[in-house]
């Protein structure tokens, strides 16, 4: 007994990592972040496994490794909070304010003319992971455009509503487009087949396109992605062949781009120019009425944007 506790206590010592060797990880940590952010704990742990290979690709690294450091790391200070995105979580609450003053404000710093009103087309990213939502909101409420969420697969009252908005663009004579974000997975592979099929029994017949951006095998190739084994359980995987790779394993910028390049190659720039000269000048209508509000005591110049 007392040998096997000392083989024990040798094999941990020789795994623990050193105080530099930390500090050398939590430095590339930091790295990661200062390309882009915020990003997910999984896409943090790709490119610290693949792209700087500071760390084995493993499920035993991405836990208590990389998720124990930027815990440490946020309670320390050493990173802010904003940088790791987490949308699995979050706060239900009306909408209120602290007086007519405050609300005023606030729908002049948070007012946008609606960008696809005078545009040709419709543009719709569906996302099947709810952990990148937050990543790939800095993208699509930049450009006004609907994030749908499926968790997985959606459900059908998700995608009946869905399907009616659809059908309303089309019939306004749009062009409705929708990318899918997805796992290469065995669910990942089928569920955007699920959610096209369903979304064009209950349109009713309207016209759009849809598309799956990513994960493709093309990309699996071209950008060599990290691979995970292929979890064997469930009825969809017996006709999944090869590995597994998570939306993740993109890098971040990689992706940025690819959900930007899918909403801007829609864009008429004359017409968006045009809009967002108007924006400006309604926002300086609000700041006018804001300082012109009996009793705000509210200057019109103090007021950001």
């Amino acid at each position: 007994m007392a040998r096997v506790n000392r083989s024990r206590s040798i094999k941990r010592k020789r795994t623990r990592r050193t105080n530099a060797e930390i500090a050398e990880l939590k430095a590339a940590i930091m790295s990661v972040f200062e390309e882009i952010r915020p990003q997910t704990g999984r896409q943090v742990f790709y490119q610290l496994a693949s792209r700087l290979q500071v760390i084995p690709k493993t499920e035993a690294q991405y836990k208590s490794t990389v998720i124990r450091l930027l815990t440490k790391m946020r309670r320390s200070g050493e990173l802010p909070f904003e940088y790791l995105a987490d949308n699995t979580r979050w706060m239900r609450k009306p909408r209120s304010y602290s007086s007519l003053e405050a609300m005023l404000r606030n729908t002049a710093a948070t007012y946008r003319r609606s960008v696809w009103d005078n545009q040709d087309s419709y543009v719709e990213i569906w996302l099947e992971k709810d952990a990148l939502a937050g990543v790939f909101y800095e993208v699509t409420s930049a450009w006004d455009v609907p994030l749908m969420v499926t968790r997985g697969f959606a459900s059908l009252s998700f995608l009946y509503s869905a399907a009616e908005e659809i059908k309303a663009q089309a019939d306004a004579g749009k062009e409705v487009v929708i990318y899918y974000f997805g796992d290469h997975d065995p669910s990942g592979v089928i569920n955007d087949r699920v959610i096209e099929r369903d979304l064009r029994e209950f349109a009713g017949g309207a016209d759009f396109g849809f598309e799956r951006m990513a994960v493709t095998l093309d990309q699996i190739a071209e950008w060599d992605l990290p691979t995970r084994p292929t979890k064997k359980k469930g009825t969809h995987a017996k006709s999944f062949e090869g590995d597994s790779v998570e939306l993740d394993a993109i890098p971040p910028k990689t992706l940025k781009w690819l959900i930007e390049w899918c909403i801007t190659h829609h864009i008429y720039q004359p017409s968006y120019d045009a809009l967002m000269a108007a924006e400006e000048s309604e926002r300086e209508t609000l700041a006018a009425f804001i300082s012109s509000f009996k009793g705000n005591g509210v200057e019109a110049d103090s007021l950001e944007f």
